[in-house]
C-alpha cells in the first residue's frame, strides 16, 4: 500500500466528487465531497486532499491548514471511498496527515464523528484520538490528538 495524499486541484476535483459511502453510511457522513469542495472556496483554512493508493484514487479528506484560539488543528471531513473501505487505508491516510502535520509543527489535532459512527471511533482511538468530552459538539463525539 503505497499512499499518497494530493491536494485537491483542475485535474482531480471531478474524480474526487464520485467518491461514495456505503448507502448504510449515508447518516453518519452526510455531506457529499462536492459540498466539501464548494465550502472550501469560502472557508480559506480548509485545505482538501484527495487518497491515493499509488495512483489510484480512494478518498478524500478536509483539514484546517490554521490553528484555532485554543491551538487545535481541525480535520472537519475524512472519507474513503465504498468499494476501498476496509483495505486499511482510511488509517494509512490518517497516519500520512498526521506526520505532515507534525513536521509543519502542529501539537494538537482534533476531529469529530457521529456517535454511532464506531468504525470511525475505534479508527481515531488506534490512532491516539481521545474522547475530550462525553458532552456531543455538534451532534458529534469530539476527539483529541496531542502530537508531543
Amino acid at each position: 500500500m503505497g499512499i499518497v495524499l494530493k491536494p485537491v486541484t483542475a485535474n482531480n476535483w471531478y474524480a474526487c466528487t464520485k467518491l461514495r459511502v456505503k448507502k448504510e453510511q449515508e447518516e453518519v457522513f452526510p455531506a457529499p465531497v462536492v459540498y466539501r469542495i464548494a465550502e472550501s472556496k469560502y472557508v480559506n483554512e480548509f485545505e482538501l486532499l484527495a487518497v491515493y493508493d499509488e495512483q489510484l484514487l480512494v478518498g478524500f479528506l478536509v483539514f484546517c491548514n490554521n490553528e484555532d484560539e485554543e491551538g487545535n488543528f481541525w480535520i472537519p471531513a475524512i472519507m474513503i471511498d465504498q468499494n476501498f473501505q476496509g483495505k486499511g487505508f482510511g488509517k494509512a491516510a490518517m497516519r500520512k496527515l498526521i506526520d505532515t502535520m507534525e513536521r509543519k509543527g502542529c501539537k494538537k489535532m482534533m476531529i469529530g464523528h457521529r456517535p454511532d459512527n464506531l468504525t470511525a471511533g475505534h479508527l481515531y482511538e488506534s490512532l491516539g484520538f481521545l474522547k475530550v468530552s462525553d458532552d456531543l459538539w455538534d451532534g458529534e463525539d469530539v476527539r483529541l490528538l496531542k502530537i508531543e
